[in-house]
């Protein structure tokens, strides 16, 4: 099949689109190439490519370096190396692999399609994706929650923009399991129980008693929405784990270095970091282990 004949068919480097969900129920999904090992070939192990900036224990991501595709019914930016975007210095920072910032047309999204051994969380920014998968699970997710899906042994699912006039724009980040093969697991949550005004509040953590979602790693997210000129100090739950900062909305100083919307920053090899926030400013904290 060329090129002609994949657009035809929705599917374009790799993420497809249908107008109406088509699910098949399976217990347990086979890959012909596993999500693990194919997103893992650019990598190798234990290994932290050069970054398109780099400032002693930092890298340095602003918005406009990011990945680009439009295809019409989905505009992403890419921040990591994904479908048809590769870079060798941007592919992944420690267990972190994808962190696209998508927008989908009313009415579009991802057709049917199966994902096995990632952990993949999505935020809704603006607008509903409505949510489809083997599984059984049905559901629409809104901006003020958070979804997750450890794909495991193997999966299918779809994600639709809910509404047939708004768009849908949310972050889909895909994160590197602590171990592979577990059971498929699927879950979705309000943050009106753990969000703070001008304060750091976590939204996923290892452990299913924490607050916000789990996930089979030892990662932490944060986030923080700001209405005033704020600072804090943000710790690191473990040795050896880095952060990647990704600012949605604003302008924040962290660990010195001044970020605007849409800029990321990773930052490793540091117990501690400051972070000084804008009014206005909202930012997404991602704390991962190093090594892959």
């Amino acid at each position: 099949m060329n090129r002609k004949d994949f657009i035809k068919k929705g599917v374009v480097g790799g993420l497809a689109m249908a107008t109406a969900p088509t699910m098949i129920r399976a217990k347990t999904v086979r890959l012909k190439e596993s999500d693990y090992d194919k997103l893992m070939k650019p990598i190798g192990f234990n290994h932290l490519p050069n970054k398109e900036e780099q400032i002693m224990n930092k890298v340095i991501h602003r918005a406009t370096t990011r990945g680009h595709a439009n295809h019409g019914w989905l505009n992403s930016h890419h921040t990591f190396s994904f479908a048809n975007y590769y870079n060798p210095e941007r592919v992944h920072f420690g267990v972190l692999r994808v962190l696209n910032d998508d927008e989908i047309a009313p009415g579009t999204g991802f057709g049917t399609h199966p994902h096995d051994n990632m952990e993949i969380i999505s935020i809704p920014l603006e607008g509903t994706l409505e949510h489809k998968d083997s599984m059984g699970n049905t559901s629409v997710i809104r901006s003020g929650e958070i979804q997750v899906m450890s794909a495991g042994t193997g999966i299918f699912h779809s994600e639709y923009n809910a509404s047939k006039e708004e768009p849908g724009k949310f972050l889909q980040i895909w994160v590197f399991p602590r171990e592979k093969n577990v059971t498929p697991r699927y879950d979705q949550i309000p943050l009106d129980d753990v969000a703070r005004k001008n304060e750091l509040y976590q939204v996923l953590s290892p452990n299913a008693d924490d607050a916000g979602v789990w996930i089979h790693q030892d990662s932490w997210f944060h986030m923080g929405e700001y209405d005033q000129e704020t600072s804090e100090e943000y710790r690191l739950k473990k040795d050896g784990n880095g952060v990647y900062a990704f600012v949605i909305e604003g302008r924040v100083e962290i660990d010195g270095t001044h970020l605007d919307r849409r800029d990321g920053i990773g930052i490793s090899i540091t117990p501690t970091f400051n972070i000084n926030a804008k009014a206005g400013a909202k930012v997404l904290l991602m704390e991962i282990p190093m090594t892959v």
